[in-house]
């Protein structure tokens, strides 16, 4: 019977791991075991990565919001208070994108919030 020693799935698997850690400093990129484990700690951290980004996002659309609201005379809690009273349901990010690019609209919500607040 003959000898199968599977060079060729070898060669595979270890080019596909190389081709992941293109452009990877010194060996990382060249040699495979060290590439192998530079790959799966960039798997790692692109996971974790994945996550942190949805509480990064959050945390500017709150910071644009607040300053926004605060350049108007209110808070960011009071002005989420009475547009949630007011029963206008826009996100975070559509709002931190009105304060930004559309100051007028974004002052109108301001002054609508503060009509429920005080009302």
């Amino acid at each position: 019977m003959a000898r199968v020693k599977g060079a060729m799935h070898t060669k595979k698997r270890r080019n596909r791991v190389l081709k992941l850690a293109k452009g990877y400093r010194g060996a990382k990129s060249k040699q495979f075991r060290t590439a192998k484990q530079a790959v799966m700690k960039s798997g790692v951290y692109s996971y974790v990565g994945r996550r942190l980004k949805k509480r990064d996002f959050r945390k500017l659309w709150i910071a644009r919001i607040n300053a926004a609201t605060r350049s108007n005379g209110m808070s960011y809690s009071t002005f989420m208070h009475g547009l949630k009273l007011a029963g206008i349901e826009i996100n975070r990010k559509m709002l931190a994108e009105m304060a930004v690019n559309d100051q007028s609209a974004f002052t109108s919500l301001v002054e609508t919030a503060k009509g429920k607040v005080n009302a």
